[in-house]
């Protein structure tokens, strides 16, 4: 790890010659959490480290020069999107963005692996995100070279999972013995899924607070069960406000529903106001994938608890890492 008071040179980072084959990443695709032990991650996080001092020190450098992103999205996104390419430019590579496939091949019925085996003519690594469960899975098997999940339907978001992890880490010190609720759309939240499985590494207590139509998948639940780990289920934030170190909340997504008068019924149930801060530790951090809708309030922007922009910047030193790290210059 960097020591952030050291002198970081642009050669220290940025001139290494040949690749790091050893880093146990190098030329590997990133399709799901389990991948992840708590070796690997330390790694990743130590890595992630490295780049923030990069990025606040220098603002870039030529690590990935000469390097090419193929960044296709088959979803709208604004965070995941350009972190990725925000995170590909600072290493000095270059992005090929493809956010808008309705202008793409795809219109004229071109299969994912098709798609996925043009674009490495041109690329690197690519990042996908796709409406369909086990599409980056897919994705992988046809391509010869590195393909990093960006989300796929409603199953995982392993790039979010990790900056969430890392957040946590960075924000309160270190995760075992932490208490965390997961609050909102746990149904379809494909970032709670993989948050969950990913801590389940660690000495965690989870809560899961959502309406009964939107909790937690009784697979992602196996998994807490299957690691011995404690949990509770509730409808009821308050309830747990004032007992958990991290607040998780997420939006529900009106674009996971069929029917529209039930996702009215349950969109607005959950808010996280200055009220109900005030119940909660003084010590503590509230988190939020983003985007949101009514689930925050603006007034809580302001509390030193409220992580959830910190979070978003955590997510391009993480993805700066895991792009080092596949392409050998980490």
């Amino acid at each position: 790890m960097v020591d952030s008071n050291a002198k970081v040179t642009l050669k220290d980072v940025g001139q290494q010659p040949g690749h790091n084959r050893d880093n146990g990443f190098y030329g590997q695709d990133i399709i799901s959490v389990s991948q992840f032990d708590r070796t690997r991650l330390e790694y990743i996080f130590n890595v992630a480290h490295e780049m923030r001092v990069l990025v606040e020190r220098f603002g870039s450098a030529d690590l990935l020069q000469g390097k090419i992103l193929a960044n296709l999205f088959y979803e709208p996104s604004t965070r995941t999107s350009s972190s990725f390419m925000a995170a590909m430019l600072r290493l000095g590579g270059q992005v090929i963005p493809i956010n808008n496939v309705q202008y793409s091949s795809v219109t004229k019925g071109e299969s994912l692996p098709d798609t996925v085996r043009t674009l490495e003519c041109y690329a690197d690594v690519i990042v996908l995100r796709h409406p369909e469960v086990g599409s980056a899975a897919t994705a992988a098997r046809y391509a010869s070279k590195p393909v990093i999940n960006a989300g796929d339907g409603v199953g995982e978001h392993p790039t979010q999972a990790l900056l969430d992890h890392f957040t946590i880490v960075e924000e309160l010190g270190g995760v075992d013995g932490l208490k965390v609720a997961m609050v909102g759309d746990l149904k379809y939240g494909r970032t709670v899924h993989s948050l969950t499985k990913l801590l389940t590494n660690y000495d965690v207590e989870f809560v899961f607070v959502s309406p009964d139509i939107l909790r937690m998948p009784e697979d992602v639940l196996d998994v807490v069960r299957a690691s011995g780990h404690r949990f509770t289920v509730t409808e009821d934030v308050h309830d747990v406000i004032g007992e958990v170190d991290v607040l998780y909340v997420t939006r529900v997504q009106k674009e996971r529903f069929s029917d529209l008068a039930e996702y009215d019924r349950v969109k607005d149930q959950y808010v996280v106001d200055p009220e109900l801060m005030q119940r909660a530790k003084e010590r503590m951090i509230v988190m939020h994938p983003l985007p949101r809708v009514n689930e925050i309030s603006y007034a809580v922007d302001d509390d030193p608890r409220a992580a959830y922009f910190r979070q978003m910047r955590n997510g391009m030193y993480i993805r700066m890492a895991l792009l080092a790290a596949v392409l050998g210059r980490a």
